[in-house]
């Protein structure tokens, strides 16, 4: 009986030991990429992008902590007014334009603790202040791809026509021009509006609304010239024999290419000489030129024609 107690008991023991060592996981260890989140910018001032936005820390923890941990959206914080105002860089009653480092302390990462931190990297944040200043830049509008043949495009209106911007002294400075995206005007024969944001990748600049700009673009036909020879004069209202002297003449008109370009609009260019009421005789006349509504005329050769009637 003794003996089956001891086996018992031993088993148990056996059994508890294995229950144990089968719950129990060593701890694993990985790499997580923490986003710092930067407050608190002095209000004279703008970070800008040249400064350290991710730190890189190595922990250990159990299997299970470890996969909540990567269910969650950790940043490391920065107040830059607090930091800065007792950097040795800095002064105590202001903070001027320059670059700094901020120590990274382990402390201030919001961490479990039964998380273990073995590594930081880097152990400093680079930060870049600039003065922060306004200004404001009229819109233009550049354009890509070429209208339809015998079309024109016009210079681009804005809404709004200029954007007050906001930024570090040498960002703003450097902008020249302040600019959309480029349209695409490839065929266009008629007006058109569209939205085009702002031309700005820098993400430190801001404007003072929406990025986004309406565009008006006015597309016109082109004005040309065109040369038609040889147009008869018809002589109208004759009584007897009349002769005109050149019989033909030679006119230069100007208009939208489309209408230059319609035979069926030039077809109805005409030219004559009324006669009516005169006798037999020699006459110096101009000739009538009839053109079609939209078009004009900037030349004709001759000028002057000589009727005869006998």
């Amino acid at each position: 009986m003794h003996k089956f107690k001891f086996y018992f008991n031993t088993f148990i023991l056996i059994l508890i030991l294995f229950c144990f060592s089968g719950c129990t996981t060593e701890p694993v260890e990985t790499d997580l990429l923490l986003p710092v989140d930067f407050s608190n910018v002095p209000e004279n001032m703008v970070l800008t992008y040249f400064h350290t936005d991710k730190i890189e820390i190595r922990i250990q923890a159990d299997p299970k902590l470890m996969e909540l941990i990567n269910k969650e959206n950790i940043c490391y914080p920065v107040d830059l007014y607090t930091d800065l105002e007792f950097d040795p860089a800095g002064d105590s009653d202001s903070i001027e334009p320059g670059a700094y480092l901020i120590p990274v302390e382990e402390k201030r990462i919001p961490m479990n603790p039964a998380i273990k931190i073995l590594s930081i990297n880097p152990s400093y944040l680079s930060v870049h202040l600039e003065k922060k200043i306004k200004k404001t830049f009229k819109i233009s509008v550049p354009y890509t791809g070429k209208p339809a043949k015998g079309y024109i495009v016009l210079e681009a209106a804005t809404e709004p026509a200029s954007v007050e911007l906001t930024g570090a002294v040498p960002l703003i400075c450097s902008i020249k021009e302040l600019k959309t995206k480029p349209i695409d005007l490839t065929n266009a024969n008629e007006n058109f509006k569209k939205k085009v944001p702002l031309d700005l990748d820098n993400p430190s600049i801001i404007s003072s609304s929406d990025h986004i700009i309406i565009v008006t673009v006015q597309v016109q036909q082109k004005l040309v010239s065109k040369t038609i020879e040889n147009i008869p004069i018809q002589a109208w209202n004759r009584t007897s024999m009349a002769k005109i002297e050149p019989s033909r003449i030679t006119i230069r008109i100007k208009g939208p290419f489309e209408t230059l370009n319609n035979k069926e609009i030039t077809n109805q260019i005409y030219s004559f000489i009324d006669l009516k009421g005169l006798t037999p005789g020699v006459y110096a006349r101009h000739a009538y030129i009839n053109i079609p509504v939209g078009l004009m005329m900037t030349d004709a050769s001759p000028q002057v024609f000589t009727i005869k009637i006998e």
